[in-house]
């Protein structure tokens, strides 16, 4: 079955279509951006960092605190970067297909958004950072290479959405924090308001391909929810950046991101982080180990 055997996904976006055209501001003049920061203020909010309520933190200097908020906010913004050219390449390849006819107007607003949102975070991170850092492995779908291509469909979709909702649970704190640098909270108040509502069309294309699922091919489901569960994981294990740990001068940068990644305080800290994304998954029925709800 092609993309374009799929039943049609017909959603009521007429709400999101006219926030979007109503909110519509030109990233490219719409931002001050500052000749330099302000060299003692962090760019990410301390409590957000990898090593946060950790002893790891505790035991770094000040320098390297700052430093490393620095380079986890180089780092953040580019696997914003890199998510959205994949998330933007598979929308685009959609959007004039007959299954996506009824959201494509949306479509359009999406795309032109998701390009602005990777050239402003792209402009922070030349800008102070002088670059980006290069695109993590991504998780491979051999697991589920041998399902219906209506459930590798679902599961297009829903890596997008898994992406923009850990993305936007870091911006929504961060566009209040009045100890991060004016542009700093700018940037992520700014992709807060547009993730929004593409995390709210997110979850209704998910929740439509999901019952087609259900309704043709029941059995794929647990297994949809299993890759879900891993590149739940995988995502957040992408925040963790060796290569951000050394530039911030700390030393062995590798057992540093094994050690971090199994610390109680911060599984603790994912538990939070995924906390919205594992309720809707819950609700929905596609959460490992959980029952569907109504």
């Amino acid at each position: 079955m092609a993309v374009r055997d799929i039943e049609p996904v017909e959603l009521d976006l007429d709400r999101l279509e006219q926030l979007a055209s109503s909110g519509y501001y030109n990233p490219y003049t719409y931002f001050d951006w500052p000749d330099t920061i302000e060299p003692d203020k962090p760019w990410m909010s301390e409590s957000l960092t990898t090593l946060a309520g950790t002893e790891m933190w505790d035991e770094l200097t000040r320098e390297q605190q700052v430093a490393l908020t620095r380079y986890e906010t180089i780092n953040f913004f580019s696997l914003n970067i890199h998510g959205i050219r994949e998330l933007m390449s598979e929308v685009v390849m959609r959007i004039h297909e007959r299954t996506y006819a009824g959201v494509s107007e949306f479509m359009h607003h999406f795309i032109g958004e998701e390009n602005e949102h990777m050239w402003f975070f792209a402009q922070f991170c030349l800008r102070y950072g002088g670059k980006l850092y290069p695109a993590q492995p991504n998780l491979q779908a051999d697991s589920v290479e041998h399902l219906s291509p209506l459930a590798r469909e679902l599961i297009v979709f829903a890596r997008v959405l898994i992406f923009e909702e850990i993305v936007d649970y870091y911006n929504a704190h961060m566009a209040t924090d009045e100890s991060l640098p004016f542009i700093a909270r700018e940037i992520n108040r700014v992709h807060h308001q547009d993730e929004s509502r593409h995390v709210a069309f997110g979850r209704m294309i998910f929740v439509n391909l999901l019952e087609q699922v259900k309704q043709r091919n029941p059995d794929e489901v647990p297994v949809i929810a299993e890759y879900l569960e891993s590149y739940l994981q995988y995502s957040i294990a992408t925040l963790y950046n060796p290569a951000a740990y050394r530039d911030a001068g700390i030393p062995d940068p590798l057992k540093l991101r094994r050690r971090a990644l199994e610390h109680p305080a911060r599984k603790a800290a994912h538990e939070q982080i995924l906390k919205r994304t594992r309720r809707f998954l819950v609700k929905a029925g596609a959460s490992v180990g959980e029952p569907a709800q109504s």
